[in-house]
C-alpha cells in the first residue's frame, strides 16, 4: 500500500512536516508495511521554507532581522542556487506565531523584519524573489517592509510616521528618492492564494484582522488607515501599478502586503500552491498510491480563500485517488 501525506502546517501547533511524521508514525502502527511518502506543504505562512526544503535543494541563509515590535530576532530566507532564486517567507520576521497573544496588535506592528530579508537575499545576489504571503501579525500594507528598503513615509511636516497601521493616518508623502538601488535590478514574486481586497468589507482588516488581534473597535479604524494610504500612494505615484490600491485582488494578503508588495516590489501576483505543488512534484508523487491524506490546522471559512488543499484534493480527483 503506497500512502502519500501531503499536509499544511497546523497554524502555530505543528509544522507541515511535523503533521506528515506524525501521520505516518500512526499509520505505521497499522500497516507497518506501508509505503509512506511525505509531501509537507505550505501556503506561504510559517513553515514554507521548511517543507520546500523537505523536497528541494534549498540553502537556508539564518540572519538577524526585526520581528513584528521591531525587536532583533533570528530569521531566515532560502535560496535555490541553481535557479538563483530566493524565497523570503514573511512568517519569519514578521509572523504571528513571534509575538505573545498578549503582545498581538495589527494597530502597532511593523513589516519592517521581512524588508530586511528581501535587502539580504537581493544583496547575496537573487535576481529573482519569490515572497510567501501569510501567517503575519502586520496590517500595514507591506510599509514596514518597504521602509527596510528604502521608501520614506512622510507626515505634512516632513517628519517619519512612525511605524504600523496606526501611523499611516497621518501619511502626507511617499519619498522613493532613497530607496535601495537594487530593487530595480531583482525580479519580485509574490505568493498568495488569498483573494481579498486591501480594503471593505472583504479586505484585510476585518477577514484576517482578528486573528492578529485586532478587536472590533480596531477593525474600522485599520481600514480607514489603508484607505488613506491608498489614495496618497496612488495620488503622489499614479503611474504605478495597480490602478485602485485599495481594490486589487489579493492586496489583503498577509495584512496588505499583498498590494505593498505589488505597489513597492512591482511584484507580480502568482498562486501560491500552484507554485509550491510545482516544486515539491506532488503530482509526481502521488502517482500509483493507493490514499493521499492533507490537512490544516482549522477548517473554517479561511479555508476557501486559501487553496492548499484544494489543490491536493484536485490532484487526488484528477489521478483517481481517494
Amino acid at each position: 500500500m503506497k500512502i502519500v501525506i501531503a499536509p499544511d502546517s497546523f497554524k502555530e501547533s505543528l509544522s507541515s512536516g511535523e503533521v506528515c511524521r506524525a501521520i505516518a508514525k500512526g499509520i505505521k502502527k497499522v500497516y507497518p508495511k506501508a509505503k509512506i511518502v511525505e509531501v509537507p506543504l505550505g501556503d506561504g505562512g510559517e513553515g514554507t521554507l521548511a517543507a520546500i526544503q523537505a523536497s528541494r535543494p534549498l540553502k537556508i541563509k539564518h540572519v538577524q532581522a526585526r520581528d513584528p515590535l521591531l525587536r532583533i530576532c533570528r530569521a531566515g530566507y532560502g535560496i535555490l542556487e541553481k535557479e538563483n532564486l530566493g524565497i523570503v517567507e514573511m512568517a519569519q520576521a514578521s509572523g504571528l506565531e513571534l509575538l505573545s497573544i498578549k503582545e498581538r496588535n495589527p494597530w502597532i506592528t511593523s513589516s519592517f523584519g521581512t524588508g530586511e530579508l528581501l535587502r539580504r537575499a537581493m544583496e547575496y545576489g537573487c535576481k529573482k524573489i519569490v515572497l510567501t504571503l501569510g501567517g503575519v501579525a502586520t496590517n500595514d500594507a507591506g510599509v514596514g517592509m518597504a521602509k527596510a528598503l528604502g521608501y520614506q513615509f512622510l507626515d505634512k511636516k516632513g517628519q517619519d510616521i512612525g511605524n504600523g497601521v496606526g501611523a499611516l493616518k497621518n501619511l502626507a508623502k511617499i519619498d522613493r528618492s532613497k530607496v535601495h538601488p537594487l530593487l530595480k535590478k531583482t525580479k519580485f514574486f509574490a505568493a498568495t492564494d488569498v483573494t481579498n481586497p486591501l480594503c471593505g468589507p472583504l479586505g484585510s482588516a476585518q477577514v484576517y484582522g482578528p486573528q492578529k488581534g485586532a478587536t472590533p473597535s480596531m477593525i474600522p479604524k485599520i481600514d480607514a488607515a489603508l484607505r488613506h494610504f491608498a489614495k496618497i500612494a496612488q495620488r503622489h505615484h499614479s503611474s504605478w501599478k495597480p490602478k485602485n490600491l485599495a481594490t486589487a485582488p489579493s492586496g489583503g494578503a498577509a495584512g496588505g502586503a499583498g498590494a505593498g508588495a505589488a505597489f513597492f516590489l512591482n511584484a507580480l501576483i502568482i498562486s501560491g500552491i500552484d507554485w509550491m505543488l510545482k516544486l515539491t512534484e506532488l503530482e509526481k508523487k502521488v502517482t500509483g498510491a493507493d490514499i493521499l491524506i492533507t490537512g490544516e490546522g482549522k477548517l473554517d471559512e479561511q479555508t476557501l480563500y486559501g487553496k492548499t488543499l484544494l489543490g491536493v484534493a484536485t490532484i487526488g480527483k484528477k489521478q483517481k485517488v481517494p
